[in-house]
């Protein structure tokens, strides 16, 4: 029996009833609906994969690897995965016999083995740094110039992820009520876009701090070329490490993420200590409901495996606990779907350089975050927030 086939029967019982895909495998053969996404296993390892982590892990892990592709539009394929997913109650417990007789199968076609090593991407993706530290060059290619990596304000729908990115930091820098003079720290400062605007346009001097020695060097080769030396000082440095107090305004943009559970009030009592009585504090950051708070197998084993969402309601209340009156809440959700997509058809644009850079594989990491960073937005079951505070007077 042709590979195809023997896979398909032998995965009814794990996907509710005949297979919903159009599935090409590595000898050539089909089956599956004509009509529906494609997917192609171009390597028995994508089998290994899926039999050693089913599920999220073991696809993503033959996606990236390109031992099992989808050769037309990701996103339509996998929010087509999503809908199936739902309407047959997916995952659920096949009956008795059945991963035998997948395994059977699997033995039958030449796919039973040891599974392939973890990919060269999961390996070495451990904690933040490594995630940002991946190349400024590689960053520029993606992100508008502003190197802003987090979510754009389309105010109008119609503005260029370049215009948008710009309102975005007017926005953070209106609310925090910024003048010439003021003291402000950038906690988590990325490649400079809030530290680089506030100083640049509303005179502001900034303290910007990042643990990404990329990041710093970037940031300081813009304040160079901007003449804010005298403005910008960036540090390579731990939040919980500045020394100083009494800012008069603190910004922080999708960094709380990645504290992590456990150390988010130490988080939010470092924010309270840096801030003086009466300054504002602004938090953009990322919610999440329901299971997976670090995203889901894939984002915790290839992006940010220190990545941590909870409902915002929880955020907030980690936050007044730590000391901040919390006076203004916006949701970003519907603008990160349009952040996203135009991060998505910069990479596509620029992927032969990318690729050039980094590699296939880390290209195809990319892609699939940021199709199902996308996805998640537009579905509701990621949110963005702005999150506007001041410290209550001692």
């Amino acid at each position: 029996m042709a590979v195809a086939t023997t896979l398909a029967e032998a995965v009814e019982p794990f996907v509710g009833g005949e297979l919903p895909v159009r599935l090409i495998a590595w000898d050539g053969s089909t089956a599956g609906p004509v009509d529906a996404p494609v997917l192609e296993l171009r390597s028995p390892d994508a089998v290994r994969r899926l039999l050693r982590h089913p599920g999220e892990l073991g696809a993503a892990q033959a996606y990236v690897t390109g031992e099992l592709d989808v050769p037309g539009d990701l996103d339509e394929a996998l929010t087509y995965a999503f809908a199936v997913a739902r309407e047959r109650g997916l995952p659920r417990r096949p009956a008795p016999g059945a991963l035998l007789r997948a395994l059977r199968a699997a033995l039958s076609v030449g796919a039973l083995g040891v599974p392939p090593r973890a990919p060269r991407s999961q390996r070495s993706v451990r904690v933040a740094r490594d995630h940002y530290d991946l190349s400024n060059e590689f960053y520029e290619l993606i992100l508008d110039p502003s190197m802003a990596y987090s979510c754009a304000y389309f105010a109008t729908g119609s503005e260029t992820l370049e215009e948008a990115q710009r309102a975005k930091l007017d926005l953070v820098c209106t609310k925090l009520d910024l003048e010439a003079g003021m003291r402000v720290l950038d906690v988590g400062c990325g490649w400079g876009s809030v530290s680089l605007h506030a100083a640049e346009h509303y005179g502001a001097s900034v303290v910007g701090v990042t643990i990404a020695g990329e990041q710093r060097a970037f940031v300081e080769q813009r304040v160079a070329e901007r003449g804010l030396a005298d403005r910008v000082e960036v540090r390579l440095q731990d939040y919980r490490d500045v020394p100083e107090t009494s800012f008069d305004a603190v910004v922080s943009l999708e960094m709380g993420e990645h504290v992590g559970e456990h150390r988010y009030p130490a988080y939010a009592a470092a924010l309270h200590r840096a801030v003086r009585p009466g300054g504002r504090v602004l938090v953009q950051q990322m919610s999440r409901r329901g299971r997976h708070p670090g995203g889901g197998p894939f984002i915790e084993s290839f992006i940010a495996p220190d990545m941590h969402m909870r409902p915002l309601g929880e955020t907030v209340a980690h936050l007044e606990v730590g000391g901040l009156e919390v006076r203004q809440v916006q949701s970003l959700r519907e603008h990160y779907v349009r952040t996203v997509a135009d991060w998505l058809a910069r990479l596509e644009a620029n992927v032969d350089r990318l690729t050039d850079l980094v590699g296939e594989e880390v290209v195809r990491v990319w892609r699939l975050y940021l199709v199902g960073g996308s996805m998640a937005f537009r579905d509701g079951r990621m949110g963005v927030d702005q999150i506007l505070m001041e410290r209550t007077r001692d």
